[in-house]
């Protein structure tokens, strides 16, 4: 059996034994090595070419955020943060690993779950994370990207109606997606946007925050019953445990079922902008492991609505993208550099449109 090999870096001594002894206690894991700041992960990295990392935030020498943007320039590498971070600081660095490139993030036990139950999730997501083929570092990708030659401006007969509302969602790969999304929309770009993320909590408290201070867009957590008309060139983010909805043209938080094992779910925001809106919403669906937002997609297709689809050479885990393409959701399948300015062309056909 070929086993998963694994390096384990964190500061803390205390920490990292246990880490040790739960990943050595398992027998189709082998660790690889161990290290106590970025500076020895990148060497231990490159010298072993492990399958996955478990990654900690706050080392010393070099940090978690620069040692994960070096990894994934130079050996990219499977990488699962494991942080108790929770203050709001704290948190940017891990949106800004998970931008550069790591894959997921795991909060680090706290004493109080049950036995064995926070050392049974960790090895499931180091098994999972470690079967996911990374791209190498995102941020290198996508100015890249950026600075090919563009293809033919989109054609603004492409869309049948004006665009009144976008919604993205994204899982894994998510944060960094999101925010290159949003940096290709004009400044003059006024159509409200609508995000759905994926992330453990509780580590999407701050994540409205950070996505704010990532473009000159303005970003803030979804208000229940806020008209989406006053939401005029700025991006509501759904919050951790509760569905975002559009109903009547107002925004509804609800702590509906779970779709897909996820709240918020990306499906049920897209299907309650296809019902509301028609032909006049666009829906984008990014990165991410799974199948959440296929089929909402296909509902904004069936109204008439503009959808598009992040292609795999970009995405971190080509999972909910790839179910939409094969449900024939997806008008468009785009590089992510190629979304912002597409959902722009719908802005220029909105204001032909009321000229």
């Amino acid at each position: 059996m070929t086993k998963t090999r694994v390096l384990v870096v964190e500061d803390s001594a205390t920490v990292r034994a246990r880490l040790v002894e739960i990943l050595s206690a398992d027998p189709g894991i082998e660790l690889v090595g161990e290290a106590c700041d970025g500076k020895h992960a990148i060497e231990l990295c490159l010298q072993h070419r492990p399958d996955l990392i478990t990654m900690d935030m706050m080392l010393p020498v070099m940090t978690g955020v620069a040692a994960t943007e070096y990894i994934m320039a130079h050996c990219p590498t499977p990488i699962l943060v494991v942080s108790a971070s929770t203050n709001r600081g704290e948190l940017f660095k891990i949106y800004d690993a998970l931008a550069a490139g790591a894959v997921d993030v795991l909060e680090k036990p706290n004493g109080d779950e049950p036995a064995g139950d926070w050392e049974r999730r960790f090895l499931a997501t180091v098994k999972l994370v470690a079967r996911i083929r990374v791209i190498t570092h995102p941020r290198a990708r996508l100015a890249e990207l950026r600075a090919r030659p563009s293809d033919p401006p989109f054609a603004a007969a492409a869309a049948a109606q004006a665009c009144a509302v976008v919604a993205i969602g994204a899982s894994t790969g998510g944060p960094g997606a999101i925010a290159e999304v949003l940096r290709g929309l004009p400044p003059q770009f006024q159509i409200p946007v609508l995000v759905v993320l994926h992330i453990n909590e509780p580590f999407g408290t701050a994540f409205a925050d950070w996505l704010d201070g990532q473009t000159a867009r303005r970003a803030t957590y979804a208000e229940d019953g806020a008209p989406v008309a006053s939401l005029t060139g700025r991006v509501a983010v759904a919050r951790g445990g509760c569905h975002l909805t559009v109903r009547e043209g107002r925004l509804r938080l609800t702590d509906g079922p779970e779709r897909h094992s996820c709240r918020p779910s990306v499906d049920v925001l897209f299907e309650s902008i296809a019902a509301d809106y028609g032909a006049s919403a666009a829906a984008c669906l990014l990165t991410g492991m799974g199948r959440d937002g296929a089929l909402g997609l296909l509902k904004v297709r069936e109204a008439g609505g503009t959808t598009i689809a992040q292609d795999e050479s970009t995405s971190v885990v080509y999972g909910m993208p790839r179910e939409a393409v094969v449900l024939g959701a997806a008008q468009q399948i785009l590089r992510i550099g190629e979304i912002g300015p597409r959902l722009a062309a719908l802005e220029g056909i909105a204001m032909e449109r009321c000229q």
